[in-house]
């Protein structure tokens, strides 16, 4: 579980970073997840756009995605998820 200063520091590390995963009409498919999921294992932090034609909530498919790829997530803005999961040797040090 993160606190209130460690996810203003990793929304910090995602202001200069693009959307690695968009989701658009087709919503939240396996292979989005998937998506997601390789690239919280290379990355430990993922922003991902949602885009307009996608129907869903936003916030409820954060809280999917979060479930789904066992991370946490950091912030919702507007149309955009961030999301955080550590790895087994972790790149980003958390303050």
């Amino acid at each position: 579980m993160l606190n209130s200063k460690q996810r203003k520091y990793l929304f910090s590390l995602t202001n200069d970073m693009k959307p690695s995963v968009n989701i658009g009409k087709s919503s939240l498919t396996p292979e989005v997840v998937e998506s997601v999921d390789e690239s919280l294992t290379a990355n430990e932090l993922v922003k991902v756009s949602v885009l307009k034609n996608c129907d869903d909530v936003v916030s409820q498919l954060a809280i999917t995605m979060s479930e789904r790829t066992k991370s946490e997530v950091v912030r919702i803005i507007g149309r955009k998820i961030i999301l955080y999961r550590p790895a087994k040797k972790p790149k980003i040090q958390l303050p």
